[in-house]
């Protein structure tokens, strides 16, 4: 009786490493997709310079025109419910500031931003990791990049509005590999380089500090994955944004 006890233990166990088995070569299989269509598009179109096929019309109105601009962050976010604006999604998935700065031109130059809303890289820093020995360089690149985005945005007449990096969350075991806490001291090495460009002509919105725990992470309630939000924390954003512009107003 204990043997048959033992062997249907040892056979439900089996039954239940195989099932994790197959459910991990599953998510495996999703991710290596996931990253094979990003990196095949980005050699089709390395900038995304075809990313958007609508062109908004601008004929003379009195509404104030807004740019969100950048990377899946800035790509994702919704926008506001706040009246006599008009807001422009120029956010792209997976771009790194220097790929941005290369389709401001393009994408924003010709849309006569009254203000431009800047949310990019993320996507730089979490290749740290990989690149430990660049991690220098990569910092000075991304720095660099946004002065350019913010000078390019100033030369549009255009308010501009710099985000934090928002916070990153628990990164998942498949991900571990490529991945070191490294990125998240280095979101805040930017984030404190960010807060020394608040002037009379930039205008830092911190994203970070609205939705980072108290670990400085992804607040659990907020997530969509390791790097992208949920409705509710855009939510959260888009209140202290709405709360910018009446500021700007006023």
């Amino acid at each position: 009786m204990k043997l048959n006890k033992i062997g249907l233990l040892l056979s439900i166990l089996g039954l239940l490493v195989l099932g994790g088995s197959v459910a991990l070569n599953f998510f495996m299989y999703g991710q290596v997709k996931k990253y094979y269509v990003e990196l095949n598009q980005t050699r089709l179109d390395p900038l995304g310079l075809k990313y958007f096929s609508d062109t908004p019309e601008l004929t003379p109105t009195t509404t104030t025109r807004v740019v969100f601009f950048g990377d899946s962050r800035a790509a994702g976010w919704p926008s506001p419910n706040a009246g006599g604006y008009a807001f422009i999604n120029r956010g792209i998935s997976s771009q790194t500031t220097a790929q941005t700065l290369q389709r401001f031109d393009t994408h924003v130059g010709g849309l006569q931003p009254d203000i431009v809303m800047i949310q990019v890289g993320v996507n730089d820093l979490k290749t740290i990791p990989l690149f430990p020995g660049r991690r220098e360089a990569i910092m000075a690149e991304t720095r660099s990049n946004l002065d350019q985005m913010i000078e390019a945005s100033k030369d549009l007449g255009a308010t501009v509005i710099v985000s934090t990096i928002l916070p990153v969350g628990e990164v998942p075991l498949a991900r571990r590999p490529v991945w070191s806490d490294d990125v998240a001291i280095a979101v805040d090495e930017i984030n404190e380089y960010i807060a020394t460009l608040a002037d009379e002509t930039v205008i830092v919105f911190d994203g970070f500090a609205i939705l980072a725990d108290d670990q400085g992470m992804m607040q659990i309630a907020h997530r969509k994955d390791e790097l992208h939000f949920n409705d509710q924390g855009y939510q959260l954003l888009n209140q202290a944004f709405v709360k910018l512009l009446e500021n700007l107003e006023s």
